[in-house]
C-alpha cells in the first residue's frame, strides 16, 4: 500500500480531547486539545507549552508588553486519558454496534467520544 505525497496522517487523539504531556519541558501536566495542525502534527493544549510572546501595543491590549500564550507541541509527546480510570492510554478502532468505526481505550476497553 502506497501512501500518497500529500497524505495526512490519521491521527489518534482530536480537538476536545483530554491529553496528558509524557515527553518535554511540560511532562505530567494536563489539558484540552483546542487545535490540531495536521501537515505537522502538531497540537495545541490548554495551560501547556506556555511562551512569551513580545506584542507591539494595540487595540485588544494598549500598553503591549509580554504576553503568555501556548505553543503548539508535537502529537508524539501527548498521551490520551482514559475516560474511565483517568490515566494514559493508547487508543484502538472498532466496529460499534451500529457498525460505526469508533475510538475505543486500550486500557479500559472503554469508547472515546
Amino acid at each position: 500500500m502506497e501512501r500518497k505525497k500529500n497524505a495526512q496522517p490519521k491521527l489518534k487523539i482530536r480537538k476536545g480531547d483530554l491529553v496528558k504531556v509524557i515527553a518535554g519541558d511540560s511532562k505530567g501536566s494536563q489539558g484540552k486539545i483546542t487545535e490540531i495542525n495536521l501537515t505537522k502534527s502538531r497540537a495545541i493544549v490548554e495551560g501547556v507549552n506556555l511562551v512569551s510572546k513580545h506584542t507591539k501595543p494595540n487595540a485588544a491590549n494598549p500598553n503591549g508588553g509580554i504576553v503568555k500564550q501556548e505553543a503548539a507541541i508535537h502529537i508524539s509527546n501527548l498521551a490520551l486519558v482514559d475516560p474511565k480510570t483517568g490515566e494514559t492510554t493508547r487508543v484502538g478502532r472498532k466496529k460499534n454496534d451500529a457498525g460505526k468505526l469508533v475510538r475505543v481505550s486500550k486500557k479500559s476497553g472503554e469508547e472515546i467520544k
